[in-house]
């Protein structure tokens, strides 16, 4: 095992893996930009080296300074967390090359399964459904016609390699076909660093639907369950839930081996998510693979009580996976909030600034996951998550019923949240009956912002 870990990351994924390495025994570093100084990670780890300004390209994004960190502190491994360089193959090369143990998947899988063209010709050679769409890159806008007029409108134009929802444009007919493939090579580019784009057809209302992974380099794959992620906005998801609502037994049965025979196939070590698509039929189609811890994994930790960024950093270090698909039992249910600085009355407008109180929730069967504290200054620098509320309980009802307690208990006072977006979301009848999907925030949208949530649970 080992005996120091440097987190390349930040905010709360970066306090979780402290946590983790803590409980394990293992000694911390953690790195900090100078806008990072007083962040809860750079005080809680047993070190802390700070590697540049505030902009994450000179900071959390430069790769050499969070090596040369690594190698001046005699960490032994790097653990990426998510964002950042958590997918990244260059970076993976790198700490190979430098004798550091990135914690994650291979560069060669990383480079198969973060191209999202070819991580769809992959799982299709898998035998696992994919949607309908291009064989692999488009190679300009009338090779994007042909394959609309193929498939059939609407169509969606993707980032190979993307995510996150950039670089991504639907089409509902030839005459927006142009503007929507110029429109995501620009974006794939500008985000990614890479123009190529695929088209695949567009699902009518479909539910995100994702199967959490844990292997070995033993060849030993199995699934924790399924997580639905469909309330989100603009492509980011705010709500998710372990197990969903919608899914039946048998279809989480044959999600779940369609997951691990993709992840044996292609050799993968360690934890990793594959998500799908599914329609109101419940037939469902490979998006794509995540390489990395997800930010919505406690849900799955809630339900199965397996620590994912433990078993992570075991799989690293080369240990046999302690569990087999037969230890793994799925009890109650969870729910988890994305609680940002943001405005929800002025289109969700990140709301950087100083937190001047701060009361979190507790009590059973809530866990906040989160690097903020009072007096601390929220950058305007970095993603706007402020904390991730988790709660589970016997039933989704019961859950439901904590999570409105656990977000009346949420006090902010200095920057604006969506907490109270949350409390609405969690009284409005299609949530509470499951009965959502992708599209369900901008079509509810106005009218929960229009509710006041009053203050009983």
């Amino acid at each position: 095992m080992f005996r120091k870990i440097l987190i390349a990351n930040r905010g709360e994924i970066a306090v979780t893996v402290i946590r983790a390495c803590r409980e394990m025994g293992i000694r911390t570093v953690a790195v900090c930009s100078t806008a990072d100084r007083f962040a809860l990670h750079a005080q809680l780890a047993d070190e802390c080296v700070c590697i540049g300004p505030e902009s994450s390209k000179d900071s959390y994004l430069n790769m050499q300074a969070i090596l040369s960190a690594c190698l001046t502190a005699g960490a032994e491994a790097i653990h990426p967390g998510f964002g950042f360089l958590s997918e990244n193959p260059v970076f993976s090369r790198l700490c190979q090359k430098c004798g550091i143990k990135f914690i994650g998947p291979s560069d060669e899988i990383m480079e198969l399964m973060g191209n999202k063209a070819n991580a769809r010709a992959t799982a299709k050679q898998a035998g696992i459904p994919v949607i309908p769409g291009s064989a692999g890159v488009l190679t300009d806008a009338q090779d994007a016609l042909r394959e609309a007029d193929r498939v059939g409108y609407p169509v969606l134009i993707k980032a190979s390699a993307g995510g996150g929802g950039r670089g991504m444009r639907p089409a509902f007919g030839p005459e927006e076909m142009i503007s929507a493939f110029q429109m995501a090579k620009a974006e794939a580019k500008a985000c990614f660093g890479d123009d190529e784009v695929y088209l695949e057809k567009m699902l009518i209302r479909p539910r995100h639907i994702e199967i959490q992974l844990l292997s070995d380099e033993y060849g030993h794959v199995i699934h924790l369950g399924d997580r639905d992620c469909s309330i989100q906005r603009r492509n980011q998801k705010i709500i998710e839930e372990a197990s969903s609502p919608f899914m039946t037994e048998e279809l989480r049965i044959r999600m779940g081996d369609a997951a691990v025979t993709l992840a044996r196939r292609i050799g993968y070590t360690g934890v990793g998510t594959i998500e799908f698509l599914v329609d109101a039929d419940r037939n469902f189609y490979f998006m794509e693979m995540n390489t990395r811890i997800q930010v919505e994994h406690p849900i799955t930790e809630a339900i199965t009580q397996v620590n994912l960024v433990q078993e992570q950093i075991r799989s690293a270090a080369g240990e046999i996976l302690r569990y087999s698909q037969r230890d793994i039992c799925f009890r109650g249910h969870a729910i988890e909030c994305r609680i940002n600085a943001e405005d929800p009355e002025k289109d969700f407008r990140p709301s950087p600034g100083l937190i001047e109180r701060l009361i979190l929730p507790g009590g059973q069967g809530v866990r906040i996951d989160s690097a903020i504290y009072q007096g601390y200054s929220v950058p305007p620098d970095y993603d706007s998550l402020l904390a991730k509320l988790i709660v589970w309980a016997p039933t989704r009802d019961e859950a439901i019923l904590r999570m409105r307690r656990a977000l009346l208990e949420f006090l902010v006072i200095g920057v604006k949240t969506n907490i109270d977006f949350h409390l609405s979301i969690l009284r409005e009848q299609d949530f509470l009956r499951g009965n959502y999907d992708n599209t369900y925030l901008s079509e509810k949208k106005a009218e929960l912002l229009s509710e006041n949530p009053g203050v009983s649970p």
